[in-house]
């Protein structure tokens, strides 16, 4: 367990800033990630079942996607969120019914789905 901390750290605070990637920049895209993807969440209707992580990098992939079509369009800030937004809940119902599906193919193997 030292180990790890110890090689987390030493990531974190030597390897990352020798190849230019700020520490400001790993947090700030988490938080930019949890929050498109927790309003990308929001606009997909019923239940996600899915983990804090899963909508973070979700958010982040929807964030990214979000801003390169936003601005191959031309589009203006607002308009470039409203893209990040879309493309995480794009995202997020992909993955929830790429999960459901998983799961009900798993039940019916076992006898207990309905046909």
């Amino acid at each position: 367990m030292i180990l790890f901390v110890l090689g987390l750290l030493v990531v974190l605070f030597v390897v990352l800033p020798l190849i230019g990637v700020a520490l400001w920049w790993i947090i700030s895209t988490a938080v930019t990630g949890l929050v498109v993807g927790g309003l990308g969440r929001l606009a997909v209707p019923g239940r996600q079942p899915i983990g804090l992580l899963w909508t973070m990098l979700l958010g982040v992939a929807g964030s990214m996607l979000g801003t390169l079509v936003g601005h191959a369009l031309g589009v203006g800030g607002v308009g470039t969120l409203l893209l990040e937004i879309l493309a995480a809940a794009a995202l997020v119902a992909t993955y929830v019914g790429r999960s459901r599906a998983r799961i009900g193919r798993a039940d019916r193997q076992l006898g207990r789905g309905r046909y």
